[in-house]
């Protein structure tokens, strides 16, 4: 796998140049059957996003997404484009998918039409990164304040949906009534998702109501809105999922003696192991003794700590949503420089090293943020 590089995919082109004008740094790749990727860097970070155009329509999207992910092995597969809604979501609001239903399967029978669904659901952990970037909030810089995302159900299908009265929406009502958007390509890239076993993530801008006002003229208003809104909301999802999958692999703890040393008090510290390495050692000699550590990668190494606590049954659900949110206040802390958003760091991880001061190792670890934060002037 890449774990540096994602892949996003758009069905027309007003989709595709939004993400586009989120890249730098663009170079071109041909598939050997002659799809045309480009592959640029979100700025500001270290992923890559190999961007193609699908075209509309599920088979279409199935094909080039598993072409992509055995041309790059990426760490996942984005959809990314508009949609129409469902449920009166507001225009311009993004609709990320927890699943996507396959809507158009079925039997006919003599006493009528019988549905069959498929339905695919989003990987954990894409679903819990999209979960906090959405949380956070950065990722609506510069967007009308009202902008919102929803997590929820995505229908796909093969037409364009533009009625509410027609035999397709009461099918769709009937039958799948707890989706949010339609649209024409997410069932595709899921199935190719789960049969390559790589991640996928459908983010979708809301363009028009699915309901017979869908005209030209409001999509040359709409979609390019709700196309960005999308690709505004991916390339955020795409850089945090890129920086925890890299610091997962930081933190993947094979090798014997391989880890970290914490010593909150004056002295020294022996280390016996049969290997020792990318090993770090903090001892409380002051500041000015050790070079100020990367606070963005001590938060997202807790975040992994407290992930395996959970799976290992020492650490309860409430616990660990409860410590989830200190972190995300102390992360918010981190993106402003000032004084007050120091001392709102510092609280936000005396609360988290009360939370689990059972973990005595993480307990440790904690403390030594805080006093590494505290000596910064």
């Amino acid at each position: 796998m890449t774990d540096d590089l994602v892949v996003m995919l758009t069905a027309f082109n007003e989709e595709y140049k939004a993400v586009h004008q989120r890249l730098t740094g663009i170079t071109t790749h041909r598939h050997d059957r002659g799809t045309r990727f480009e592959i640029g860097t979100i700025p500001g970070s270290s992923c890559r996003v190999a961007l193609a155009l699908a075209g509309k329509g599920s088979q279409s999207a199935a094909v080039l997404s598993e072409r992509a992910v055995q041309e790059f092995s990426p760490a996942a597969i984005m959809f990314v484009g508009v949609a129409g809604a469902l449920w009166d979501t507001p225009l311009g609001d993004v609709v990320v998918a927890t699943h996507v239903y396959a809507y158009h399967g079925g039997t006919s029978e003599d006493d009528g039409l019988k549905a069959r669904p498929r339905v695919w659901e989003t990987d954990h952990e894409v679903s819990q990164i999209a979960q906090h970037v959405a949380r956070a909030g950065s990722w609506a810089h510069g967007l009308p304040p009202e902008t919102a995302v929803h997590f929820g159900v995505i229908a796909a299908g093969e037409v364009v949906q533009n009625s509410r009265i027609s035999a397709e929406a009461r099918w769709i009502r009937q039958h799948y009534n707890d989706a949010l958007a339609i649209e024409m390509e997410a069932a595709g890239v899921a199935q190719a998702g789960h049969l390559s076993g790589s991640p996928v993530a459908v983010v979708r801008g809301i363009s028009d109501k699915a309901d017979g006002s869908k005209t030209t003229a409001a999509d040359r208003s709409w979609q390019p809105k709700a196309a960005a809104n999308a690709a505004a909301f991916a390339v955020h999802l795409a850089t945090e999922l890129v920086r925890e999958r890299k610091q997962a692999a930081m933190n993947d703890d094979t090798t014997p003696g391989h880890g970290t040393v914490y010593s909150t008090s004056h002295g020294q510290v022996g280390i016996q192991a049969v290997n020792v390495t990318g090993s770090t050692v903090w001892q409380n000699t002051g500041p000015s003794a050790m070079s100020t550590p990367d606070f963005a990668a001590e938060l997202a190494s807790l975040r992994n700590d407290l992930a395996r606590e959970r799976h290992r049954g020492r650490l309860d659900n409430d616990t660990y949503d409860a410590a989830r949110t200190e972190l995300d206040i102390a992360d918010g802390a981190l993106e402003s420089a000032t004084p007050e958003s120091r001392k709102t760091f510092v609280l936000a991880l005396k609360r988290l090293g009360g939370l689990i001061a059972d973990l005595t190792g993480l307990a440790a670890k904690i403390t030594a943020l805080i006093t590494a934060a505290k000596g910064i002037s």
